[in-house]
């Protein structure tokens, strides 16, 4: 049977960030009247001066003396300045042109005039190289405002190959813009790629990565169901940021997405307590069903008395009381029946059953070489539930130290209990931080 639950909640996963605002970075277009200065301050060669057509010039001229008169009206020359399009011939007169577009289309609040004239001067090869990259920033901004994702998406592109930054943008946030323009479109696949692809090339570079890129994978990916690639992002955040609070929302995150059956729960409540991310009254209650006073007393005795000294529970709660009281009367015979246990499932003959028994009974009194025994040995028997098998064999491999098998272990199970089974490899990397056995991801598992 299923263990009836509700969708857990996780704390919000907020994502800000600042953007430069198109309005306050105004580009400076040359006027033809001011190449020569211009081309003094910047040392150019006779060979490079500005190569205007007269009759841009004269069309140009008037419109831009209208455009610096007080009160102008840049709205009401729009008309004037997109006409001067069919006289920019040369690629002095596109940059020209395209500077007047931008700053009239500031002036007139007109994004797409902006736009219109941030790509002009970037496709004049006029603009100085060290605005180049600033450029493609504002054109990536505006096309990214209009919806032209794909545009947009080129655009900075091209900014992050020129290393673009500025006071409010890093390097950093370009990765997660380029990301948020794959989501901004609806490509959310390729923008967790993406986003993954960038977190990986900072782990390789050495360089922290920042919890908001962690955080914003998850979001999209749980937000749309994504699996199994949100479980790349939760596994990076706990590995780098393993708060309680942070592996709580893992643990909740993880069942939200997965319908699992009590065994595996169980499973999943073990690692909340390990992590101490076991907080929430209901989630006792739903431990202790999967682990069923009757079968494991001791471990339902334990993790009841360790609710009540935290206060993460009541002692009204008359479920854990009677559950508690019906561990307690049961414990003794237990104890007193794993000799024969133990024994039985040592036999050649010893069924299944018994082994897995043995096993899970071990398991549950901290007896962690006999469970690993029983367990490996459970594993060459034929019907045994290789998953949980190796899962609980993991388990009891971590819990005696023992990381670099349990991560070997974990690595192996395959089906409903993979996701388990990688935030169980996350605790155990973290606890043996120079682990270097290699284990494959969750898309490797299966098959995505």
């Amino acid at each position: 049977m299923t263990i009836s639950t509700v969708r857990k909640p996780f704390s919000g996963l907020a994502f800000a960030i600042a953007l430069a605002s198109g309005s306050a970075i105004v580009a400076t277009a040359l006027m033809p009247a001011e190449a020569h200065a211009q081309r003094k301050k910047d040392k150019k060669k006779k060979s490079d001066k500005p190569d205007y057509t007269k009759e841009f010039v004269a069309a140009y001229s008037p419109i831009d003396e209208a455009l610096k008169a007080e009160g102008a009206d840049a709205a009401a020359l729009k008309p004037q300045i997109m006409a001067l399009t069919s006289l920019a011939v040369t690629s002095d007169d596109k940059n020209a042109l395209g500077g007047m577009m931008f700053n009239a289309g500031v002036g007139a609040q007109d994004r797409a005039m902006q736009l219109q004239g941030m790509e002009l001067m970037l496709g004049s090869g006029k603009v100085a190289f060290d605005r180049v990259p600033r450029f493609n920033f504002i054109a990536y901004q505006l096309a990214n405002a209009a919806g032209d994702f794909g545009k947009a998406r080129n655009y900075l592109q091209q900014a992050i190959n020129l290393n673009f930054s500025s006071e409010t943008v890093s390097s950093s946030d370009l990765q997660i813009l380029m990301a948020e323009n794959f989501f901004s479109a609806e490509q959310n696949v390729e923008g967790l790629a993406f986003l993954n692809d960038a977190i990986k090339a900072r782990k390789a570079a050495g360089s922290e990565v920042p919890d908001n890129w962690y955080r914003r994978g998850i979001q999209v990916g749980y937000n749309n169901e994504i699996t199994p690639q949100v479980y790349d992002f939760v596994l990076g955040w706990i590995g780098d940021y393993p708060s309680p609070a942070n592996w709580k929302d893992a643990v909740n995150l993880t069942r939200n997405l997965n319908e699992f059956e009590n065994q595996e729960l169980l499973d999943l409540f073990r690692l909340s307590r390990k992590v101490d991310a076991l907080k929430d009254a209901a989630d006792y209650d739903y431990y202790v069903e999967a682990a069923d006073a009757r079968r494991l007393p001791k471990e339902v005795k334990d993790v009841i008395e360790a609710g009540y000294a935290s206060g993460d529970v009541s002692r009204d709660n008359s479920y854990l009381t009677e559950s508690l009281e019906t561990a307690n009367g049961r414990i003794a015979s237990d104890r007193a029946e794993l000799p024969a246990l133990e024994a039985d499932a040592r036999k050649g003959t010893a069924q299944l059953r018994t082994v897995t028994a043995a096993a899970s009974a071990f398991l549950s009194y901290g007896e962690y070489g006999k469970a690993i025994e029983f367990y490996t040995k459970a594993l060459t028997m034929s019907g045994v539930d290789a998953a949980e098998a190796m899962t609980r064999l993991g388990i009891a491999q971590a819990s005696q130290g023992d990381f670099a098998a349990a991560l070997e272990t974990f690595g192996k199970v395959e089906g409903n209990r993979a996701p388990i089974a990688r935030l169980w490899t996350a605790y155990a990397e973290a606890q043996s931080p120079a682990a270097t056995t290699q284990t494959p991801t969750l898309q490797e598992l299966t098959g995505g």
